[in-house]
């Protein structure tokens, strides 16, 4: 877990890799010389963007790769900018936006051989899940569960959000879990 001071500095990265993203077009250079030694941690996060309650936003990693600074630095940029589903953010938009954190654990296989096995191991409000099966592969932040607090409705919705049927199931079909320490 992050000091209210560490995670106030992140969202202060966020923020600035977003602000550097509308004047320069590119990210904020994070200096790791100056981080408290957690922010320069291999960790894999998500930046969600709301604008006035709805989503403006969300770019992430399931996968830590760089130090948590600059992975927070980054998906800010990404989630502003380069989100599919929306157009880049414009400059008059940044005072009704808010920046949601969520720095993800590792991953761990969730063992299922059926839907229901795997509804029957999903912890709601808890867990994050992630579903592969080949070249078909989504996430649900554990946040996600507000939104859809039934675990067979969760399911559901990231199948087709992974671009297979809601009642798609292969013995192909692998789930991961992971949980968040989420903050904004």
């Amino acid at each position: 877990m992050l000091t209210d001071d560490q995670r106030h500095l992140l969202i202060d990265i966020a923020k600035a890799s977003i602000e550097s993203g509308l004047k320069n077009g590119r990210p904020l250079a994070v200096s790791l010389t100056q981080m408290p030694a957690e922010l320069t941690l291999d960790r894999a996060t998500f930046v969600t963007l709301e604008k006035q309650g709805q989503l403006r936003g969300c770019i992430g990693m399931l996968v830590a790769h760089r130090p948590l600074a600059e992975d927070v630095a980054h998906n800010s940029f990404s989630a502003a900018f380069s989100d599919p589903r929306f157009p880049p953010l414009a400059e008059d938009e940044l005072k009704d936006l808010s920046i949601h954190i969520s720095i993800l654990s590792p991953s761990e296989p969730i063992i299922c051989q059926s839907e229901a096995e795997l509804v029957a191991q999903l912890r709601p409000t808890i867990d994050g899940l992630i579903l592969d099966d080949g070249q078909h592969r989504a996430t649900f932040l554990p946040s996600v569960w507000e939104s859809l607090p039934e675990p067979i409705d969760f399911i559901h919705h990231l199948k087709m959000k992974a671009g297979l049927s809601a009642n798609y199931w292969s013995t192909e079909l692998q789930a991961y879990r992971y949980t968040t320490e989420s903050f904004e």
